[in-house]
C-alpha cells in the first residue's frame, strides 16, 4: 500500500506550497487544483484538514489562500499521512496459530515498521528537491 488518493493529492498540494514557502507566497485552492488536475472541493477538504493539523495556515481575503506554517524541512511526511488518514489501526493477527501464519504476521509487522520509519524520515523539502531535480532534467532534455 503506497498512498491513498487523498494523501497523494494532499502531498502534491503541499509540494506546491513548499515551493513558494521561502518567498512567503500564498496559493489558492483553485490555482493548485487547476495545476494538478484535482477537484477543487476535494482539495479544499484536504487543505482544511491540514490547517486543523497545524501544517497549513489560511489567509482570508481576495489575495488569500494557504501557506505552510513551518519550513518544508520541518514537515514530515508521516505527519501529513497521519493528518489526512488518521492513526493506522494496529494490524490484527490472523488468529491462526500455525507457524506459517506466525511468520506472515511477523513479516507484516516488520513491513509496517519499515513504512513508518520511511515516512518519519521523509520531509516536504526532500520531496520538493526531488521534484525540482525532475523538472531540471526535463528542461535540459528539451534544450
Amino acid at each position: 500500500m503506497a498512498f491513498s488518493a487523498k494523501t497523494e493529492y494532499g502531498l502534491v498540494a503541499l509540494i506546491e506550497l513548499a515551493s513558494i514557502h521561502a518567498s512567503g507566497g500564498v496559493l489558492q485552492v483553485a490555482e493548485i487544483a487547476a495545476r494538478q488536475n484535482i477537484p477543487d472541493r476535494y482539495l479544499e477538504q484536504m487543505l482544511t484538514s491540514l490547517r486543523r493539523g497545524g501544517i497549513l495556515r489560511s489567509i482570508r481575503g481576495p489575495k488569500g489562500g494557504y501557506q505552510l506554517m513551518r519550513p518544508p524541512a520541518e514537515v514530515r511526511v508521516s505527519e501529513v499521512v497521519h493528518c489526512l488518514e488518521g492513526e493506522n489501526p494496529p494490524r490484527e493477527a490472523t488468529g491462526r496459530q500455525t507457524p506459517e501464519f506466525e511468520v506472515l504476521d511477523s513479516l507484516a509487522a516488520r513491513l509496517e515498521q519499515a513504512r513508518l520509519a520511511l515516512l518519519e524520515g521523509a520531509n516536504l523539502q526532500q520531496l520538493l528537491d526531488q521534484r525540482d531535480g525532475l523538472l531540471q532534467a526535463q528542461a535540459m532534455y528539451f534544450i
